[in-house]
């Protein structure tokens, strides 16, 4: 049997020129996505209620770090760029990252580029412990002398945790994970954590009523930079993992069966690939509320682009997903101004006609 550590699988991609070189698109991919990264996150330092022309947030990023650039900037410019919408926007493509990787790894778990990474309960599960604590909470919390102040996120991580640990046990069947058996009580949990969310709905009051509505449609503002950090500490090992194993997800795509023959250790992939996209999605989720779409599109784009194969396809997703939900919230921000619509309703704008495209496109390639 060969070792798995050193298995590399190859998978045809779709833009590969007759002469077996890669073509342009899919070797530019990555650098691609890395410029257009940079390009929104500066548009999204400058872009709000305080216009800050690029010459001016280039100054006061470099004048932070002690060099001098020639374009003058006021102090209420500083405090608006490095304390508002610096944590804002690095939150932003964080997020987008973590949702993409998650969006990856569930599409290479089920071996179907429509899955999501709120297939395992995730969401659902951080959704109604958010709520709960909203309606709840400030009756119960006090009494049990816990703080107010990070409960919600805290509570929506723990359980969006227990939810998907609750998928994983119920899918776990003779010593192994199964993954349609992973996708039917995913749907399952699913249902019934939105419908719990709907019954605190019914006893909530106006205001908090309001909160959970907005939570569920979220938001990139309620972070600092200290969020920003702790979503950094715990993305990285979740992209680090990923682009390490990509030829074990590649691997995957051609079947557990298959897999475990070339010396994959399938279902030790398949826990770790549930239990990062929980860390990944679960984190997010706690801070920013349910963002949806971006854990599907934007995997799928790149796989579109570059092909499925996963040592390009995982750093190009979080590279896309980085770009993608900054730009999301540049719109939210900016189209009605000075409301500021919840960015998950921008990001089902945008993902909804992208995802019916696909579906269509898929019926379109079974019938040829």
């Amino acid at each position: 049997m060969r070792n798995a550590d050193s298995l590399t699988v190859e998978l045809p991609a779709e833009n590969v020129s007759v002469d077996g070189f890669r073509s342009a698109p899919e070797r530019w991919l990555v650098p691609v996505l890395a410029v257009l990264l940079g390009a929104v996150l500066l548009a999204g330092l400058g872009i709000g209620a305080l216009p800050i022309s690029t010459g001016q947030v280039l100054a006061i990023l470099a004048g932070h770090v002690g060099l001098e650039l020639p374009w003058s900037f006021t102090e209420r410019e500083v405090a608006v760029l490095l304390h508002i919408r610096a944590p804002r926007i690095v939150i932003g493509a964080l997020a987008g990252a973590a949702l993409s990787l998650g969006g990856a790894l569930m599409q290479a778990l089920f071996r179907n580029p429509l899955a999501d990474p709120a297939l395992i309960g995730v969401s659902s599960g951080a959704a109604v412990a958010a709520a709960a604590v909203t309606v709840v909470g400030p009756t119960i919390l006090p009494l049990l002398g816990m703080l107010t102040t990070y409960a919600k996120p805290v509570a929506a991580f723990l359980g969006g945790w227990c939810l998907t640990a609750l998928v994983m046990k119920v899918a776990h069947t003779t010593g192994q994970i199964r993954v349609d058996h992973l996708l039917l009580a995913g749907i399952a949990l699913n249902a019934m954590g939105f419908a719990g969310i709907g019954v605190l709905m019914l006893i909530a009051d106006d205001a908090q009523l309001r909160e959970v509505s907005f939570w569920n449609f979220g938001s990139l503002g309620r972070g600092d930079w200290s969020v920003a950090l702790l979503l950094l500490a715990l993305v990285l090992p979740v992209l680090w993992w990923s682009c390490r194993r990509a030829p074990w997800l590649n691997a995957l795509l051609l079947g557990e069966g298959e897999a475990a023959l070339l010396g994959v250790p399938v279902e030790r992939v398949k826990r770790a690939a549930v239990l990062l996209t929980c860390v990944a999605v679960g984190a997010t989720i706690s801070f920013t509320g349910l963002i949806g779409f971006v854990g599907l599109v934007a995997p799928h784009i790149v796989r579109l682009l570059g092909g499925a194969d996963h040592r390009r396809l995982i750093p190009a997703a979080a590279l896309l997903g980085a770009t993608l939900l900054p730009l999301a919230d540049i719109f939210a921000r900016t189209v009605a101004a000075p409301v500021e619509l919840p960015i998950g309703l921008v990001t089902a704008l945008m993902g909804g006609p992208f995802f019916l495209w696909l579906l269509i496109r898929e019926q379109r390639r079974e019938a040829v």
